[in-house]
């Protein structure tokens, strides 16, 4: 009785500990954020400002309003000062963020915005208008696309991109398009082999289903063959009956 109550004790301090240790992890705030942080500092250039883009990241995962304001550097801050924002999706995951970003990135840089104004980030996330060197554009927005059920392959290739060269570039700080320009430079060396290979991330990053095998037929019971009917016992021929002599 005695060792039954000893370990019983045990095992409650040890429950207890482990208990407070996952306590003291998740309320660790630089484990907490650390991947809100990475996010935050990969995309602190393109948002403008390290506060845009943490107010971009956190306001994907959790799908609150996001409010972005100009910086001095920024073409055109002048007209511009802020916007705001709900993100047209729910929450998302870091995962997702990330790929939410890095094409609405790619599609600005495709147009030769690499300086984004708020209002551009918005328009190309939400969807909106944006005046380049050829006129006004008209974008349709990753996270709108995203809202509609489409899955993130196909929105990058609506876009015109590789969805493994996007999350590539965003992975080494290239931009996409940049990085589909080298590419094509590099078209027969080894270098291009690689980002050809990139191709074969898209399945893994935005797989929408996985498609079920179809049952195999069960085959059909071998139909029994009727037994063998017997033939008839053979009829003996009567004795042959002699003529009478004349």
């Amino acid at each position: 009785m005695v060792n039954t109550k000893h370990a019983l004790s045990l095992i409650t301090l040890s429950v207890a500990l482990a208990l407070g240790a996952a306590s003291a992890f998740a309320a660790d705030p630089a484990t907490a954020s650390k991947p809100a942080t990475q996010l935050a500092t990969t995309y602190s250039t393109f948002a403008g400002s390290n506060a845009n883009a943490t107010a971009l990241v956190d306001g994907l995962r959790t799908g609150s309003s996001i409010t972005l304001t100009s910086s001095s550097s920024t073409s055109g801050s002048a007209g511009t000062p802020s916007t705001t924002f709900t993100p047209a999706t729910s929450k998302l995951g870091y995962g997702n963020v990330n790929i939410a970003l890095a094409l609405a990135q790619a599609e600005l840089t495709k147009l030769g915005i690499t300086d984004p104004t708020p209002v551009q980030l918005q328009a190309a996330l939400n969807g909106g208008t944006v005046t380049t060197s050829t006129g006004p554009t008209t974008l349709s927005g990753v996270l709108q696309l995203r809202s509609e059920g489409k899955g993130w392959g196909a929105i990058a290739k609506s876009l015109g991109f590789n969805l493994g060269a996007v999350v590539s570039a965003s992975k080494t700080d290239r931009s996409a398009a940049g990085t589909e320009r080298q590419a094509s430079d590099d078209k027969g060396k080894p270098m291009a082999r690689a980002d050809k290979a990139n191709s074969g991330q898209e399945a893994k990053v935005d797989r929408i289903a996985k498609v079920e095998r179809v049952a195999k037929v069960e085959r059909v019971d071998k139909v029994e063959r009727p037994e063998r009917i017997e033939r008839p016992e053979k009829v003996e021929r009567p004795e042959r009956v002699e003529r009478p002599k004349r």
